[in-house]
């Protein structure tokens, strides 16, 4: 299980919003070893907001422990990245296959592309209940 900590920064219904610290790779020598964190700094250097599930109720100002269970992530990513690829692909291919013509291939890719993100939008509708949510709550603000 992936776990990080965050601060509660609002509340609504169901749902907090949860302020993450973008922190880099092991963290054990604190960026003082390898260099990642330095690295890190370039690409990651702001605090992220993300909403999350509060079913321990926890309040503005708590500081939690955010779990994701194991491959949500990588499921995810895959959703994400290849479903629309494998779109275009077949659905360029359905094109050349039935048609001559480059102009109605492109079309065709594009179109797959566009069907490929509707189906992510349909796909992670039926993930929503793996997501990510309040583990438990460290200290009360």
């Amino acid at each position: 299980m992936l776990e990080t900590r965050a601060t509660v920064v609002a509340i609504s219904e169901q749902r907090a919003s949860v302020l993450v610290n973008q922190v880099s790779g092991c963290e054990q020598c604190n960026g003082q070893g390898c260099g990642s964190s330095q690295v890190a700094k370039l690409f990651c250097s702001q605090a992220v907001t993300f909403e999350v599930l509060n079913q321990l109720n926890a309040k503005v100002g708590d500081e939690v422990v955010v779990a994701v269970q194991d491959g949500a992530v990588l499921r995810g990513i895959s959703v994400l990245y290849l479903l629309p690829i494998v779109m275009l692909v077949w659905a360029a291919s359905i094109a050349s296959y039935w048609l001559d013509d480059e102009f109605w291939v492109a079309l065709g890719a594009v179109l797959g592309l566009l069907l490929g993100f509707a189906m992510v939008k349909v796909v992670a509708r039926q993930l929503q209940p793996k997501q990510p949510y309040i583990q438990n709550v460290i200290e009360c603000g």
